[in-house]
């Protein structure tokens, strides 16, 4: 079995699900007391929140690698950016360390081009949701994207970093995200992308008639079919 590293911490409350996540799989896969192979380095959500704050792309990018830089030195054979916005440097950090980065954006447009579906709907942060990072590799599959309109999407990115971040998940938030599921669906969504890693916490797909893809359980499996492919 290979070794997964991951860098988490973008929340802790997503990386929780990441570690029971891949200890499940692997062991469903290889039975026994088989648990997963992982490195974990744990950054400090405020430093993030500062830099961002701040505009300090730079300091976050250095953060994020020097983190890489430690798991791939302390033996980690593959790399992780547990959030899907930090994916916005995974270009920059996998053409500096000599481990290959799984990229969460590439594997979700993976899943979602099996189904055979063209049109979905992304949620996520505010940079998700609105930079091209994301959507570009969904349409290096024939994927097209969209997203909410610009209230919600404030509404959206309030939740993951005052609400999420902190473990707070409410029906009224549940209740409203539904609302915007279904404004999506109008809008010719075939499926929706839960494109931060604590929104699948909140939804879950026995609730909606249309496929949510859950970024962190589909980040995951790719890690577990790297790990003992």
């Amino acid at each position: 079995m290979k070794t997964i590293g991951i860098i988490g911490g973008t929340t802790w409350v997503s990386t929780i699900d990441y570690y029971k996540m891949l200890n499940q799989k692997i062991n469903k896969a290889l039975g026994g007391n088989h648990s997963a192979r992982v490195i974990l380095y744990s950054v400090d959500f405020q430093d993030v929140m500062t830099f961002k704050a701040e505009g300090r792309e730079d300091a976050l990018k250095k953060m994020i690698l020097d983190a890489a830089n430690k798991l791939d030195y302390s033996g980690a054979e593959c790399l992780l950016l547990g959030a899907n916005t930090i994916h916005m440097m995974a270009t920059f950090i996998q053409e500096r360390i000599s481990i290959p980065l799984i990229h969460i954006g590439e594997e979700t447009a993976k899943v979602i081009a099996a189904k055979g579906l063209k049109k979905v709907a992304l949620l996520g942060t505010k940079v998700t949701m609105e930079k091209n990072f994301y959507r570009d590799k969904l349409a290096e599959f024939g994927i097209n994207t969209i997203v909410p309109d610009p209230d919600d999407r404030e509404y959206i990115n309030m939740t993951i970093f005052q609400e999420f971040s902190k473990e707070i998940f409410t029906d009224e938030a549940r209740d409203k995200y539904s609302a915007i599921i279904a404004k999506m669906v109008k809008q010719g969504a075939e499926g929706i992308i839960l494109g931060c890693t604590e929104i699948p916490l909140l939804l879950k797909q026995e609730d909606f008639n249309i496929p949510l893809f859950n970024t962190t359980e589909i980040h995951v499996d790719a890690a577990v079919k790297f790990a003992i492919g």
